[in-house]
């Protein structure tokens, strides 16, 4: 990933709080997607998959850091369709890492909040900056992502919950 576009961009010459938010986000974006080295290993994990082994509670607190980046993309100027992206793949993450083990595997691949960096940087780097989203929009954009978070993992703490009770309980 390079860290370029915020320091060389001429058409979106960052004020230095858009410059301290970058750098921020950096850090959220690499501690929840690749924190921790595999030893032996090129690659890395972060705190997003080893929060979402926690039943419920985890992937909430994953997605809350990640909808953090998603509001302060917007306040750095990001448009409609790229907080829309963002979204996305916050929702998918959240989706997928609600599968027992194998959403765990593909949340430790996926790296949400490293696709939404890139994603910020694109804008950041572009020449095109696109139309800047609104406040209401980014308001219900936000609310509609924590509401199906939220369903996300209530309808999952549930499920769990039935099947203990049915298979463990019984």
């Amino acid at each position: 990933m390079s860290h370029s576009p915020i320091q060389n961009s001429a058409a979106n010459t960052p004020n230095q709080s858009h410059v301290a938010s970058l750098r921020r986000l950096r850090r959220i974006s690499h501690l929840l997607d690749n924190a921790i080295p595999i030893p032996g290993t090129k690659y890395r994990i972060g705190l997003d998959p080893i929060l979402g082994l926690i039943p419920g509670g985890g992937d909430l607190i994953g997605s809350i850091f990640a909808g953090y980046v998603v509001f302060k993309s917007a306040q750095m100027g990001v448009p409609r369709e790229t907080l829309v992206q963002m979204a996305t793949n916050i929702v998918f993450d959240t989706v997928a890492g609600t599968v027992p083990v194998a959403g765990d595997l593909f949340d430790v691949a996926w790296k949400a909040n490293v696709k939404n960096i890139e994603l910020l940087d694109a804008h950041l780097g572009s020449p095109e900056q696109g139309k800047k989203a609104d406040w209401l929009f980014v308001a219900v954009l936000l609310l509609g992502l924590m509401l199906i978070v939220g369903s996300i993992i209530f309808l999952s703490v549930t499920l769990l919950g039935w099947v203990f009770r049915v298979f463990i309980g019984g």
